[in-house]
């Protein structure tokens, strides 16, 4: 008893610690001391230089397209703070592959099987979950790393994509469908438009819920929270359900964008989502994360692929210098949680 009263009281001192380390003493002072503010200080100092080099930066267009980028690196983005933030080392790095395998799925559902559109999407969108349903309870009921499992979904869902489709695209999808990842609203991208009440709902679970409590709390103490009657193997279940469900929306997203399900895309999505996330304020330890850090992080990696674009230098080098900006994010990171332990 007196060992459960122990516990209590240190997940109780964990939980303040980490109110500490996000609440100051007004919002504002907070704010500029947080990583977020960081991060959103070199977006804005990223956009304002493309501007300068290229003005066509903030035409129409190019801000419509990098709209349609930003929700899916922001949607994937979203799904690993959750992840991430439950601590145990758990990461996902199935993304890429369930989003391929979705885009694929929705598109022979269509197509090959005359289903209506909307019908295809939720039952794809069932499926995503399901894979998410496999990762949680691998981790916590077999015990199994989420690296493990989650990096075989991601071999497994490429391989079925490839065989699906014998490597080639599905073409013949409906305009009804296309909709959903070419539509305006206001001159908005539908995609954004889904990011933003996906992100509203996350930010009001995460940040403003008892919910998003309990998931910092295991991250930061996994005994403790257990032991003060938090369901631990549901929680952690459901922040891979969300992950892989928001992945499965990204494959469908971008299947309706391209007009077709392409089994090859997708390979660096779960590094992306990682990083945003990372470089939004989401320690890899767990226990600490920010929804909308996650969405500044995005705004980062589409930046930095735009203004490559923009200034000249060729798209062979994105992923040379978006794996520079990782690898510095997560060394930061690393050395910004140390020093706060000291």
């Amino acid at each position: 008893m007196s060992e459960n009263i122990n516990k209590s009281e240190e997940l109780i001192v964990t939980s303040k610690a980490i109110e500490k380390n996000h609440v100051g003493t007004s919002k504002i002072s907070h704010f500029v001391r947080s990583t977020e503010f960081s991060t959103l200080i070199a977006l804005i100092a990223l956009i304002v230089f493309t501007m300068i080099m290229n003005p066509r930066f903030i035409s129409v267009y190019n801000l419509q397209t990098l709209g349609q980028q930003w929700a899916m690196y922001a949607l994937l983005a979203i799904g690993e703070v959750f992840v991430i933030v439950i601590g145990g080392g758990a990461v996902d790095l199935s993304l890429g592959g369930i989003a391929a395998f979705s885009g694929v799925l929705v598109s022979m559902f269509i197509v090959n099987y005359n289903m209506s559109p909307l019908l295809a999407v939720i039952l794809v969108l069932l499926i995503s979950s399901g894979w998410g349903l496999w990762h949680g309870l691998a981790m916590t009921k077999l015990n199994v790393p989420p690296f493990i499992t989650t990096l075989g979904t991601f071999a497994i869902t490429t391989g079925l994509s490839e065989v699906l489709t014998k490597g080639w695209p599905v073409v013949g999808l409906p305009n009804s469908f296309d909709a959903i990842g070419t539509a305006n609203f206001l001159e908005i991208p539908a995609s954004v438009v889904i990011l933003i009440i996906i992100a509203i709902i996350a930010i009001f679970f995460f940040h403003y819920n008892v919910y998003g409590i309990y998931f910092k709390a295991i991250g930061a103490n996994v005994e403790a929270a257990r032991n003060v009657g938090i369901n631990v193997v549901w929680l952690r279940t459901i922040t891979f359900i969300f992950s892989a469900f928001l992945g499965g929306l990204v494959g469908i997203i971008v299947a309706a964008r391209l007009g077709e399900g392409q089994p090859d895309i997708g390979s660096m999505y779960a590094l992306y989502g990682i990083a945003a996330a990372v470089m939004g304020g989401t320690a890899l330890t767990g226990g600490i994360g920010s929804i909308y850090g996650a969405l500044i992080g995005a705004g980062i990696i589409v930046a930095i692929w735009n203004a490559l674009v923009m200034i000249g230098i060729s798209s062979l080098w994105t992923n040379v210098i978006l794996g520079i900006v990782i690898v510095a994010a997560v060394s930061f990171d690393v050395l910004r949680h140390r020093k706060n332990k000291i």
